[in-house]
């Protein structure tokens, strides 16, 4: 697929310099890991929203909840072999 995006003249010359810079081969290159590393934000959000929604379920339904670090990492892993499990990557934003 081809899409044809405007950048603002600070984006281009940030994107033009990461390719001088021989960090990436090209644009796409950096284009493709920036929409990689978003994808990641927003499924490690989601992963906290349904840690946050677990958590509140499990309180509702034995009480007390004691949280502690490891088990906020826990519910963390859960949500996001969940959110892995279910949420193929789109073709697109792969190399």
């Amino acid at each position: 697929m081809t899409m044809h995006i405007n950048l603002s003249p600070e984006m281009e010359g940030f994107i033009k310099n990461l390719v001088k810079s021989g960090e990436y081969g090209n644009a796409t290159e950096v284009i493709r890991d920036a929409i990689r590393r978003l994808k990641a934000q927003e499924m490690h959000k989601a992963a906290w929203h349904h840690a946050i929604e677990q958590g509140d379920e499990e309180g509702d339904a034995h009480g007390d909840v004691t949280y502690n670090s490891e088990t906020a990492r826990q519910i963390t892993r859960d949500a996001e072999r969940t959110i892995a499990d279910s949420d193929s990557i789109d073709p697109d934003v792969v190399p």
